[in-house]
């Protein structure tokens, strides 16, 4: 079975998470820079791996309303849908993954200031694994 990868997108940084065959647990990759060659290097890890579905993680404020994070990742969203079509894009509530990320991470043993290069792909594990965990629910 294909893969799915996870996407984390930040202002300056994207997460990424990728699921192992059997869909049951996610796991980090580098993140990339939000830059102009993005796409291009979705584009090149999506041929080194077996993806069928890519999740986009969508952050809204608690209350639900959307933010300035909101629009940006809705621009993503979109932009992927164009550019990686006909590979299906879906966009996923990532509300509080990276608190949960970050708790991770010291209770891994990481100091605060090592968070800095692991948290946005470490926010796209826990968004992918809550997406995986739902998925076998229904």
């Amino acid at each position: 079975m294909a893969r799915i990868m996870a996407l984390d997108p930040g202002t300056k940084r994207c997460g990424i998470a990728i699921s192992d065959s059997s869909r049951t647990m996610a796991f980090p990759r580098p993140a990339l820079a939000v830059n102009e060659d993005l796409i291009f290097e979705l584009r090149r890890f999506l041929e080194e791996e077996t993806v069928d579905l890519i999740v986009v993680g969508r952050p809204v404020a608690l209350s639900g309303n959307e933010t300035a994070s909101t629009i940006s990742a809705d621009e993503l969203y979109r932009q992927l849908c164009v550019e990686l079509s006909p590979l299906p894009v879906l966009q996923w509530d990532e509300r509080l993954t990276t608190t949960q990320a970050q708790r991770s991470l010291t209770n891994a043993g990481l100091k605060v200031r090592q968070h800095r290069q692991k948290i946005d792909s470490a926010a796209a594990v826990v968004m992918l694994q809550n997406y995986l965990d739902g998925q076998r629910v229904e």
